[in-house]
């Protein structure tokens, strides 16, 4: 099947009260896994593909790989630019192909982070894209930051309630604690924020940062209207581990499908079981 959007993925998500997976590709092998996976648990699944991403495999080859890992995939997939900073960008992830757009506008000013993000739905939805915006910033797990330091890059509630209003985005990336990269230890995420968020705003929340998260707090999430939970490190994580365990085992082997054949089956793995702590297996 061809490319879906995101909110249409979100929208049958709202309605079954799951979430769907978002998560990261790098390599030809992570789609493999992302997709085999998915189509294991017949659930929908988001590829998303970051900056890095994109700068290290190249927009064309991005967007062929998933394109055609979606075309024979047995569910609904969609492809997603995940925390664009640059207009221009976005337009140009727009024009290769994605399905799902993300502006991060959060490191902006409020009224330039809902000008620009306002302007990229304009032009997405005039395509038939969906787009996700941010407010808030999540920070990387080595800063030392002080609890009052740490709620000040929190999102306030009755901002997100202008920013979803204003913009006319699809779906919210709030910051209520989580942060990129590995916990050091247990992430705190502020509940009762992420409530009061969904009940002002409505809008399908996006959890970033989940990877190291508490299977039962993301179960809470959920509940409290999340609806897309990106995963990208803990899939790095099982991919190189395994590669440095091939290699342990045989430090001569030169054949590279003998290393990334099983990183991509322990990758699948992982993503195997965030589909079911998210409750979107059977879904497709």
């Amino acid at each position: 099947m061809s490319l879906v959007t995101s909110s249409e993925l979100l929208g049958k998500a709202e309605k079954g009260g799951y979430a769907v997976g978002a998560f990261n590709c790098n390599n030809m092998e992570i789609v493999q896994a992302i997709i085999e996976a998915a189509e294991e648990e017949r659930s929908p699944v988001i590829i998303q593909a970051s900056q890095g991403a994109i700068k290290y495999a190249g927009l064309r080859y991005i967007t062929a790989l998933v394109r055609e890992a979606a075309q024979f995939s047995k569910v609904p997939v969609a492809l997603h630019l995940d925390h664009g900073t640059d207009f221009q960008q976005v337009i140009n992830c727009l024009r290769s192909g994605f399905t799902s757009l993300m502006f991060d506008g959060s490191h902006l000013p409020l009224e330039k982070n809902i000008e620009i993000t306002r302007k990229i739905v304009e032009v997405a939805h005039a395509a038939g894209v969906s787009v996700e915006g941010e407010l808030g910033r999540l920070g990387g797990t080595e800063d030392e930051i002080s609890v009052s330091e740490r709620e000040s890059f929190f999102t306030d509630p009755q901002e997100a309630a202008t920013f979803v209003r204003e913009t006319g985005i699809d779906a919210f990336a709030p910051s209520i604690g989580t942060a990129h990269g590995l916990y050091r230890g247990k992430p705190k995420l502020d509940f009762p924020r992420l409530q009061k968020i969904r009940e002002l705003t409505g809008a399908p929340l996006v959890l970033h940062g989940s990877s190291g998260v508490p299977g039962e707090d993301i179960r809470r999430a959920i509940g409290l209207g999340v609806r897309k939970v990106n995963i990208d490190t803990d899939i790095r994580a099982a991919f190189v581990g395994e590669i440095r365990r091939a290699l342990a085992c045989d430090a001569r082997e030169i054949d590279p499908r003998k290393v990334l054949g099983p990183a991509r089956i322990k990758a699948a793995e992982v993503i195997r079981e965030k589909i079911r702590l998210f409750g979107s297996q059977g879904q497709s």
